[in-house]
């Protein structure tokens, strides 16, 4: 039965005899030939030629590469090698073979001489076992069986997964943790004194929203706004921004000690790529010489140079963004329906958010061939360094993509917009977007929420109905046929392998981006739930359950729809933990500035500790917070309107008067800055530099305080290491003896 396995299979069409691809297959099969290859060629539809590379290649690779502690053991002693390191060996091998005419498998690809290559799911117990354990939805809360699909997959993908698992489980705390804040917001609904103020505010009467068909409107209006607001905008949110700096620190050092272990247990801790790579390409050949490290600084400007114009682009498309919410503002305020006309900034918000999703979804797909077209431009010297460049790029590309509008909405939505009188306006006719007189943080609530929950529901249902529709498809096309006896070989179309070589084939395609699609997904997702998470509390909740969902879809993909991956080893998650740690720095600035400046937080504590009835009378049992709406209000005169604003009918009931109000702090005379603004500012500037170093020292004292290796993997190498000396010693001892 053994002889019957084979290490990969590769699929071409059915050329002309004589013509040019057959020609090119017939070379390359010759030189697997000459390297003790066997090939075994099955016909139907197309050509399918297995092949099993011989034993000796394998003896190499384990003399080349035995454990340095266990040298000492005989050369003879040959333990069987484990299928996925089989599979890399040949796949190397395959990849790295070269005819002739100076042309590598992928060459050939290209030049659809071949169709495809693809290693085999075998049936075997181990399979059936992930099949029915693992890569089912009913065993979504059960422990993944890590060892078990490192010996099916290899190390990279078991990886994936034991990370996965342990940002899934350690997600459950933070998610606990913000529906706690939620809740909490969600009790005091209705008890706090800024939205009561609000809410009580019937004969304050502020100034339209548009320049056209928009009426004076009374602060009151916006009750149900501010009480959602402040919701969000709590003290409660302040810690929980804090609480989750400090958790993204704790999760990489326990996620590096849970890595330590796991690769510990499968002897890989002091595993070297570098030499792992040079034995295969002595083992492919002999004569080969390895590629010298280079470095050019030219090469390195060009790219940074087109790194930053990609940056500029995706910060185009944010203002476009911006532009696109400024005119639709103005296009639904003027609308005839009053509900559009009263809701025109929450509905430009929620359709603005819609259209980042659609360019969310062209703008990766644009990414990844700069990206890739970067990779090239530099020449990394190995496979691994030029996957760890690619990440780098796409990861900053993505991030971009991801956040500069979020970036615009949480700093500088409101901010920027000029003032009653003296709008700032795009292309001198559109004013940009205000603020809620509420704050602006519920139109980022609004816009991470319904990005987060888009791109998780709608991008779930895609990564799993788009390969199981084309699996369902590709099967149908591929039917076998009634018995066609080709050639009179009865026997060839009784073949056993027939039938499992075009199972296999119909699968979905696999790459060398599938798993690296997978860790970017969740990288982003790491983002979200952590950069902007002052504004939006429930984003830990989101993640952990999509990420429930996310490990037994990426199996029932990886085991049912997909062809087998080429295993590959590691003994970490790359570049990707330097990623993870980035984004940790970015999650402490990020919650600090949005603390500062998006949220009403700062502005309500200076108010409280300044200028409140606390402060400035004897009173006892009164909040603090009385009387911060209008402190908050500056006043406007309507002869000063600019004269392309149509000044609306008054509200009935009211008398003509002079004066207007709008939020921000200025006087009444010359609209210049208050003195309270400066004091806000100051205030600011000196919450966000004390949040964010508070944050930081905390998150050193952490990483200190929590070894990145578990003092039992150090044990287990100092064992190790003296036991080794120890038998060193007895080899020596008979020597001078004698």
């Amino acid at each position: 039965q053994d002889e019957e396995k084979w290490d990969f299979v590769l699929v071409s069409d059915i050329h002309e005899v004589g013509s040019e691809k057959e020609i090119k297959r017939k070379k390359f099969l010759d030189e697997l030939s000459k390297k003790g290859f066997t090939i075994k060629k099955i016909e139907d539809k197309k050509l399918f030629y297995g092949v099993r590379a011989p034993k000796q290649i394998f003896r190499k690779y384990q003399w080349l590469l035995r454990n340095p502690d266990s040298r000492l053991q005989s050369p003879d002693v040959h333990q069987d090698i484990p299928v996925t390191t089989r599979i890399r060996i040949v796949n190397f091998i395959l990849q790295n073979t070269m005819t002739p005419d100076l042309e590598k498998l992928h060459d050939l690809v290209k030049k659809k001489v071949f169709e495809t290559t693809f290693p085999l799911h075998e049936k075997e117990e181990l399979r059936e076992f992930l099949k029915e354990k693992w890569a089912r939805w009913r065993v979504i809360f059960c422990k993944q069986p890590i060892e078990k699909i490192r010996c099916y997959f290899g190390e990279k993908v078991a990886l994936y997964f034991a990370w996965l698992g342990w940002y899934t489980y350690l997600l459950g705390f933070a998610a606990v943790a913000g529906l706690v804040v939620f809740v909490a917001g969600i009790t005091v609904f209705n008890s706090s004194q800024v939205s009561k103020e609000i809410c009580e505010a019937n004969n304050t009467i502020m100034c339209p929203l548009c320049d056209q068909k928009c009426p004076f409107w009374l602060l009151s209006d916006t009750c149900t706004y501010a009480k959602v607001t402040h919701m969000i905008d709590n003290e409660g949110t302040v810690v929980f921004a804090m609480l989750m700096a400090i958790w993204a620190t704790v999760f990489l050092e326990l996620w590096k000690r849970q890595r330590a272990t796991v690769v510990t247990d499968w002897d890989l801790y002091r595993w070297d790529e570098e030499e792992e790579e040079l034995a295969l390409e002595l083992i492919n050949n002999l004569q080969h010489e390895p590629r010298q490290y280079q470095h050019s600084y030219f090469r390195s400007t060009i790219i940074l140079l087109m790194v930053l114009v990609m940056i500029a682009v995706l910060i185009g498309i944010a203002h476009a963004l911006v532009i696109y919410r400024v005119i639709a503002t103005a296009l639904f305020t003027q609308s005839n329906f009053d509900f559009l006309r009263e809701q025109a900034d929450t509905m430009a918000v929620m359709t603005g958010a819609v259209l980042h999703y659609i360019t969310i979804v062209i703008m990766t797909k644009v990414n990844r061939r700069v990206a890739l077209f970067l990779c090239d431009l530099e020449k990394p010297r190995t496979f691994s360094q030029r996957e760890n460049n690619f990440t780098v790029k796409i990861f900053t590309f993505q991030f971009f993509t991801n956040f500069s509008s979020l970036i615009y909405i949480a700093f500088f939505l409101g901010r920027i917009n000029g003032h009653p009188g003296n709008y700032v306006r795009v292309a001198g006719k559109w004013r940009l977007e205000e603020c809620h007189p509420s704050g602006c943080i519920t139109d980022l609530f609004i816009q991470m929420a319904i990005i987060m929950l888009l791109k998780q529901t709608l991008s779930n249902v895609v990564e799993y109905l788009v390969p199981w529709v084309c699996y369902k498809l590709r099967k149908r096309q591929q039917r076998p046929k009634k018995r066609s006896v080709m050639l009179g070989e009865e026997e060839e179309a009784e073949d056993p392998c027939k039938r499992h070589w075009l199972s296999n084939y119909q699968l979905n395609e696999v790459n060398v981006f599938s798993l690296f699609d997978e860790f970017l997904e969740m990288v982003i997702q790491y983002s979200f739930t952590t950069i902007f998470v002052a504004a939006f509390p429930l984003a830990p909740l989101l993640a952990f359950c999509n990420n429930l969902f996310e490990i037994h879809l990426d199996a029932i993909k990886m085991m049912r729809l997909h062809r087998r991956m080429v295993p590959r080893k590691a003994n970490d998650i790359g570049i990707w933990l330097q990623v993870l740690e980035a984004v940790g720095i970015l999650a402490v600035i990020g919650n600090g500035l949005v603390i500062a400046i998006t949220s009403d937080f700062i502005p309500v504590q200076v108010y409280k500790y300044t200028y409140s009835p606390c402060m400035t009378k004897n009173t006892t049992g009164v909040d603090c917070s009385t009387g911060y709406i209008n402190h908050s209000l500056s006043v406007f005169r309507i002869r000063d309107f600019e004269p392309y604003t149509k000044v609306p009918e008054m509200l009935p009931d009211f008398v003509r008067d002079e004066i207007k109000e709008y939020r921000d702090y200025r006087n009444a005379d010359d609209y210049g800055y208050t003195v309270q603004f400066w004091h806000i500012f100051a205030a600011r500037l000196a919450f966000l530099i004390l949040f964010e170093h508070v944050a930081l020292c905390v998150k050193l004292i952490a990483a200190w305080y929590i070894p990145d290796v578990p003092q039992s993997v150090k044990n287990q190498f100092l064992h190790r290491k003296h036991n080794n000396l120890r038998k060193e010693l007895r080899w020596v001892m008979p020597l001078r003896v004698l």
